[in-house]
């Protein structure tokens, strides 16, 4: 019995040990990237959220403090992943359904929201590739 509990002992720590030696990969940076922005997101910390806009991007589209002000005006009440797909040249497309509320009225509305997210091997880092959500389009 002895040998027994040693042995389940030996198997727990031998893949305890290569669930830590997997940490760091591009596949985890991915993850946590992308539960970051949607935290980001999720909370209204939309200045956050462009933070991990590509840089880039953010150059060729600059936001204004009053386009940074006007996400205050609303708030998130779901975020969802419908599904995600590896393109060729190994960016991640994600589809993400968003529940809007208007704070001023309390009406929500859903929408749908395509992320890219681009890996910078230079960075070790992934990207968001388009930018904040619209959360005004077909206004």
């Amino acid at each position: 019995m002895r040998m027994l509990k040693h042995w389940w002992l030996a198997v727990a720590f031998a893949l305890l040990a290569m669930g830590c030696a997997s940490t760091g990969g591009q596949a985890d940076k991915l993850h946590e990237a992308q539960y970051a922005w949607s935290a980001a997101i999720r909370w209204g910390d939309f200045e956050g959220a462009w933070n991990l806009v590509d840089s880039a991007y953010r150059q060729a589209h600059p936001m204004t403090p009053v386009e940074f002000e006007r996400y205050k005006h609303v708030g998130i009440s779901r975020y969802h992943d419908l599904g995600t797909q590896t393109l060729p040249d190994g960016d991640v497309v994600r589809e993400i359904d968003l529940g809007v509320i208007n704070k001023h009225t309390m009406t929500e509305r859903g929408m749908r929201y395509t992320e890219r997210w681009h890996y910078d091997a230079e960075a070790k880092a992934w990207w968001q590739m388009n930018g904040l959500p619209d959360l005004w389009s077909g206004e």
